[in-house]
């Protein structure tokens, strides 16, 4: 980090005291990163059906028009924390599950206005993330272009999204 803001070592460490610290920070910022990046952009659509078009739509970008190395910060991450128990673990996992939370809330929205769904909200929010974040991993480390569109006519398959648009560079 030091040799990428061309400062000292020290510098870096007089603002973070530890690792865990610098490593905490950068979530929150990817987290922050994100919440404007896919949701804060769809915040003003109507719930449900156009809020979650609106946010696969958004998340797709935020992967194809990278902001952060490697796409989405928290499918880049996980592998690396997901069996390390303590503070970088719990952070990443609570950007996860405010993610599937948010998911589940637009899917229950559109499910009570008529989108047809044999799966109950929950695990409908799990298939879209689990898509998303597999299209994620095709994209940036097979280095796949078409998985983005992939996953873009999946989805707009299974959730009625048919108007989600390409998403390919």
């Amino acid at each position: 980090m030091a040799d990428n803001l061309q400062i000292g070592k020290s510098s870096v460490a007089a603002v973070f005291h530890t690792k865990q610290e610098l490593q905490l920070a950068a979530i929150a910022a990817a987290g922050a990163i994100f919440e404007a990046a896919v949701v804060a952009p769809t915040s003003h659509l109507p719930p449900g059906l156009p809020r979650l078009r609106g946010l696969v739509e958004a998340w797709l970008r935020y992967v194809s028009e990278p902001v952060l190395p490697g796409g989405c910060f928290m499918v880049a991450t996980a592998a690396e924390f997901d069996s390390r128990p303590g503070p970088i673990r719990d952070a990443l996992a609570q950007l996860r599950r405010e993610w599937i939370a948010l998911l589940t809330r637009e899917i229950e929205q559109a499910q009570a206005h008529g989108m047809p769904s044999e799966l109950p909200a929950p695990l409908l929010a799990f298939e879209v993330d689990a898509l998303l974040a597999s299209a994620n991993i095709a994209y940036n480390l097979l280095d796949d272009p078409d998985a983005l569109d992939a996953v873009r006519r999946i989805l707009g398959t299974r959730l009625g999204l048919t108007d989600i648009g390409s998403v390919s560079p």
